[in-house]
C-alpha cells in the first residue's frame, strides 16, 4: 500500500533523519548517474527529492506520483513538474524517457508487475532505470517510522529476478543508508561515516536500500517469413578456374 505524500514530505524535508537518508541516496544517484544532458529524465513513486541534480541541464524533468498516494507541488517555488497518474498507466509517450528513477513506487505497488510494464514501456530503446527499494537484510526494514519499512521489502536476487522477467537487464547496483535509522544526535552527526565505511564494507554492514540500475535492450524483430539462409553447397566450387578439371593418371585417356 502506498505511503501518503503528506508523509513522505516530513519525513524527506522536515526530519534530520529524512534529510540525511535523502543525501545518502542522491550521491549514490549522482555517482551513477553524474549527468543527464539533453534527456528526459523522470520519476515514480516520491522520486523527487532525487530529480533535482538533474533539472538544470535536462531537456525535460517529470515527478510521477500514483493516486493512492497523492501529490504535491514540486519543486517548491518554481514552476511544477510533479504529475498525479495511475500507477499503472502514466501519461508519457512510449520510448519517450531516457533515464527513469523509481523510490517508493514498487514495493508499495499492489500490482508490482503492471509498474514494471509501464516503467519499460516508457523507457527508451538503450534508456537506463533505477530501482530502488528497502533490503530485506537491513535494519531500515525493520523500522517502520521511516518509509524503508513499509512494502514489501527486496534480496538482490529477488529484484533483479523480477525486472529479467519484464524485459530488463540488470547494469550494476549498489547500496546506500549504512547509518541507523535513528534521529538521536550521535547517529545523526557521524551519518557520513556509517555511509562511507558501509560502502567500502558491504560485505559487513547491510545498507538499508538497493539501488540497481537497468538498461532496456530493444532488438530489431524479422520481418513475416525470414528465414536464415544457407549458401548453395554449389558455390564451394566458385573461384577454382574457368577450366574444367583434368583427370589424373591413365584413367579416360584415349589411344
Amino acid at each position: 500500500m502506498h505511503l501518503d505524500v503528506l508523509d513522505l514530505k516530513t519525513f524527506y524535508y522536515r526530519s534530520r533523519l529524512g534529510r540525511a537518508a535523502q543525501a545518502a541516496i542522491r550521491g549514490q544517484v549522482q555517482t551513477l548517474w553524474p549527468e543527464a544532458k539533453g534527456q528526459t529524465v523522470v520519476g515514480f513513486g516520491f522520486a523527487v527529492p532525487l530529480l533535482r541534480p538533474f533539472m538544470a541541464e535536462a531537456r525535460r524533468t517529470i515527478g510521477l506520483m500514483p493516486g493512492p498516494q497523492g501529490v504535491m507541488p514540486w519543486p517548491a517555488g518554481m514552476q511544477n513538474v510533479s504529475v498525479l497518474c495511475d500507477e499503472t498507466w502514466w501519461p508519457l509517450q512510449t520510448g519517450q524517457v531516457d533515464k527513469l528513477i523509481v523510490l517508493h513506487g514498487l514495493e508499495t505497488s499492489e500490482r508490482p508487475s503492471a509498474v514494471l510494464d509501464e516503467a519499460f514501456r516508457v523507457l527508451g530503446p538503450g534508456g537506463r532505470a533505477l530501482f530502488i527499494v528497502p533490503n530485506r537484510a537491513g535494519i531500515w526494514a525493520r523500522r517502520d517510522k521511516t518509509p524503508f519499512g513499509y512494502g514489501r521489502p527486496y534480496s538482490l536476487s529477488q529484484l533483479e529476478a523480477q525486472v529479467k522477467s519484464h524485459g530488463f537487464v540488470p547494469e550494476r547496483h549498489v547500496s546506500s543508508l549504512y547509518q541507523p535509522p535513528s534521529d538521536a544526535r550521535f547517529w545523526r552527526k557521524t551519518a557520513p561515516f556509517w555511509e562511507r565505511t558501509g560502502a567500502r564494507m558491504p560485505l559487513i554492514l547491510a545498507g538499508g536500500a538497493l539501488i540497481l540500475e537497468v538498461s532496456k535492450q530493444v532488438y530489431a524483430p524479422r520481418q513475416d517469413g525470414e528465414r536464415a539462409r544457407a549458401p548453395s553447397p554449389l558455390k564451394v566450387l566458385e573461384g577454382i578456374g574457368s577450366k574444367s578439371p583434368r583427370p589424373v593418371g591413365g584413367v579416360g585417356r584415349t589411344s
